[in-house]
């Protein structure tokens, strides 16, 4: 086919030999099969943010940090130099979000090279060599969607705890490999620690993977365990290996009565000794 204008800086380095096909066009961006030596790999190509459908919301962006303060305040100012900076960072947040989790042994395509805003990674199969089907686009047996449902925990279990939250994950953006479900498509990555809106984006992860598998298995629409995940996380009880119950219990400690009596005391002697001290001022 034709080289894709954007490939083509790629492809006069020598990091692409052939550009095969295109795979599919995304919110984001637009992937294609290419030929680098002997290994057929894809090439995901981001779009240019006034071209996508997705946009860099704050809750996103919030406390990723730059290179340098003139980028922050660039970035701030929305001038073309921030823009560009901005965009820059959106993308190579989705290639520091893959390797940090492929190091972690998350199920997520191999990173290879990041090249003029082209990611070159693994082409992720099936079990027949081809490219692997979305998990939107797969029928699931109860006992199948049991099992992928929770190969998925176990994947948003590793991803927090190496500190990643994935921020848009549904059955949209998870692939069927040969060796199991591959969680794809992570621009959108947030910090866990660092994100106010953590949590909640954590909720909804887990919540789009469980109603979309609890047409296929029902017994998974009572389950609880992103609440569960999450107070295992603050708790520093949350391992890669944690075995889930899918239960979660709130936890409410029972009210100090006396100690709220005493700081209500205490603040109110705080008060008079206040005004003592003005009435006394000249």
């Amino acid at each position: 086919m034709k080289i894709p204008a954007r490939l083509q800086p790629l492809v006069e380095d020598g990091l692409i030999d052939e550009v095969l096909r295109q795979l599919m066009s995304g919110k984001e961006a637009m992937v294609f099969i290419v030929r680098c030596g002997d290994e057929i790999r894809c090439a995901k190509v981001y779009k240019e943010a006034n071209k996508r459908a997705f946009r860099q919301a704050v809750d996103y962006t919030e406390n990723r940090k730059t290179k340098n303060s003139r980028q922050a305040r660039a970035m701030g100012k929305r001038t073309k130099f921030g823009r560009k900076a901005q965009e820059e960072a959106w993308q190579s947040a989705e290639v520091d979000a893959l390797y940090r989790l492929a190091a972690a042994g998350v199920r997520v395509p191999k990173p290879l090279n990041f090249h003029e805003g082209v990611l070159l990674m693994e082409l992720v199969t099936d079990a027949e060599g081809e490219p692997a089907a979305r998990v939107d686009d797969v029928k699931f047996s109860e006992e199948e969607a049991l099992a992928y449902h929770a190969a998925l925990m176990l994947q948003v279990v590793r991803m927090l705890c190496a500190g990643v939250i994935h921020g848009d994950l549904s059955e949209f953006n998870v692939l069927v490999g040969a060796e199991g479900p591959v969680i794809i498509d992570l621009p959108q990555a947030v910090d866990a620690a660092g994100n106010n809106h953590a949590q909640r984006m954590l909720e909804r992860d887990v919540g789009n993977l469980t109603n979309y598998f609890g047409q296929y298995a029902p017994s998974l629409l009572t389950t609880q365990y992103a609440k569960e995940i999450w107070a295992l996380y603050e708790g520093g009880k949350l391992t890669p290996d944690a075995v889930l119950t899918g239960r979660f219990e709130q936890q409410l400690k029972p009210v100090d009565l006396n100690s709220v009596v005493r700081e209500i005391d205490d603040a109110r002697m705080e008060e008079a000794a206040r005004r003592l001290r003005m009435s006394e001022l000249p």
